[in-house]
C-alpha cells in the first residue's frame, strides 16, 4: 500500500491531472503554472496528509517501517511530525479552492520534502521504504521549487 500511495501522489496522478489539463491550454508559462498546481495538490496535499494522518494514528509505522526505529517513546515524535505533515498537506489541498495559495504551498511543501529527502540521503543504512520516500521527496522538491522559481519570472 504504501508503494501504491507514493507512485499514485508523487508521479501518476500528478501527471495524469497534468496532461488532462494541458489539453485545453498551450504554452510554456501554462504548462509551469499547471504542474506546479497540480504538485502542490498531489504530491503536497495528498501525500502530506496522508503521510500525516499515517504518522497521528500508527507512529510506529513511520519509525520502525520507514526509519529503522523500534523505540515506542519515539511515537510521540513521530505523531508530531504527523500533525505538521497533515497541516502542510490539509493547505495542499485546499490549494485547489483558493488558487492564491499554490505558489506559497509549492514554496513551503517543495522545501520541505527537499530537506527531508535531503536527510535520507545522509543516512548510509536505508531500507527499501527510506530510499523510496528519498526519491520520491526530491524528485517532488525538484519539480515543485522549480516550479515556483520559474512562475516568480
Amino acid at each position: 500500500m504504501y508503494y501504491a500511495i507514493i507512485l499514485l501522489t508523487m508521479v501518476v496522478l500528478p501527471l495524469a491531472s497534468i496532461a488532462g489539463e494541458l489539453s485545453t491550454t498551450t504554452g510554456v508559462v501554462s504548462l509551469v503554472l499547471v504542474s506546479v498546481k497540480w504538485f502542490a495538490f498531489w504530491a503536497v496535499g495528498a501525500r502530506l496528509f496522508l503521510a500525516g494522518l499515517m504518522q497521528i494514528f500508527r507512529p510506529g509505522f513511520t519509525l520502525k517501517g520507514i526509519l529503522g526505529v523500534d523505540e515506542p517513546r519515539a511515537h510521540v515524535i513521530a505523531q508530531e511530525l504527523g500533525f505538521a505533515n497533515a497541516s502542510v498537506g490539509l493547505a495542499g489541498l485546499l490549494s485547489m479552492v483558493f488558487a492564491s495559495w499554490v505558489l506559497p504551498v509549492a514554496f513551503v511543501g517543495g522545501l520541505f520534502l527537499g530537506l527531508a529527502g535531503l536527510n535520507h540521503l545522509r543516512r548510509p543504512e536505508r531500507s527499501l521504504r527510506e530510499n523510496v520516500a528519498m526519491v520520491s521527496d526530491l524528485w517532488a522538491a525538484f519539480i515543485l521549487l522549480a516550479a515556483f522559481v520559474i512562475s516568480l519570472f
